[in-house]
């Protein structure tokens, strides 16, 4: 590796955590006694990472700073990014009024830009990726042999990711020579004959489940927070009777893939990728994450 400066850490920490009933983000593991969050920030300052950005809401902010920010390294930077429904540019008040839920994620990575001074990774909170997503990412960045110009994403195969619960959301990607040629956000994804289930849009359609999928763990430039600006007011502009619609990050990637704009690396997850969509499964993802790291 070169002496390139490291990228900083951006967790998206905001949402609601409405199928699981509020503040998923926060809950504690059993066993474990940490949240997913910490855990995810202990193995990126483990690959050298040294700076994190959460991006709250005001109901968590209280038990991050007062619990979670006291547990963490001394010499790991940190700063707190708020995401508040009114924070939109100042002409889309009155829609900002209408509005219960957060904007969505590519919003949630909006309100970290004046924070994030270059390369950035980018997660959820309630996301365990396992500690080699870190080091791949920080490899790429870091990297001589790498094109740190490009953005970048480690994705996880469908299957690995699904909820014995109920339906979940993400990104399917399409894959061509190792960079990412498409990701479409699809919602509800259940298991079905042969494959699986989602929402695309308004359709329902089938998706082969051997693809690999974007849990929202992205290595991103200052390039995408440039393209999140502008596009997010267009966002706005569209969908201005439709409170309820969300600015999802795969979606504004692949309209800059589309304009040429963007070039992202693919790389296949080397760990298994554990997550909590319902709060029926804590236990049994805690029980898991516990075997992997004392394993």
């Amino acid at each position: 590796m070169t002496n390139a400066i490291l990228p900083t850490l951006v967790i998206l920490a905001g949402g609601l955590g409405t199928r699981f009933g509020g503040g998923k983000q926060i809950a504690e593991l059993p066993k474990i006694g940490k949240t997913i969050m910490e855990l995810s920030i202990i193995d990126a300052y483990r690959a050298g990472i040294k700076h994190v950005v959460l991006v709250v809401n005001d109901n968590v902010r209280p038990v991050i700073e007062s619990r979670i920010l006291p547990r963490l390294p001394s010499d790991l930077k940190v700063d707190l990014a708020n995401q508040s429904v009114d924070d939109v540019p100042s002409r889309f008040a009155s829609l900002a009024a209408q509005r219960q839920k957060p904007w969505g994620t590519g919003h949630a990575l909006l309100c970290a830009k004046p924070f994030v001074s270059g390369n950035a990774v980018v997660i959820t909170a309630d996301d365990y990726y396992g500690p080699h997503a870190y080091v791949q990412l920080v490899e790429h960045f870091c990297n001589k042999d790498h094109d740190t110009s490009k953005m970048a994403i480690v994705a996880y195969p469908l299957k690995q990711t699904m909820s014995e619960v109920g339906g979940v959301n993400r990104g399917i990607c399409e894959v061509f020579q190792n960079h990412l040629s498409s990701v479409k956000e699809f919602t509800d994804i259940k298991h079905a004959e042969h494959g699986f289930v989602g929402i695309h849009g308004t359709q329902s359609k089938r998706i082969d489940e051997g693809v690999l999928v974007s849990m929202t763990c992205w290595g991103i430039t200052q390039a995408l927070f440039t393209h999140l600006e502008k596009q997010f007011e267009c966002f706005l502009e569209c969908h201005d009777s439709d409170v309820k619609k969300e600015y999802y990050l795969p979606d504004c990637i692949q309209h800059m893939i589309n304009l040429e704009q963007a070039n992202v690396r693919v790389y296949p997850a080397r760990d298994r990728w554990f997550g909590v969509t319902y709060k029926e499964e804590i236990d049994s993802v805690a029980g898991k994450i516990h075997e992997l790291r004392h394993g």
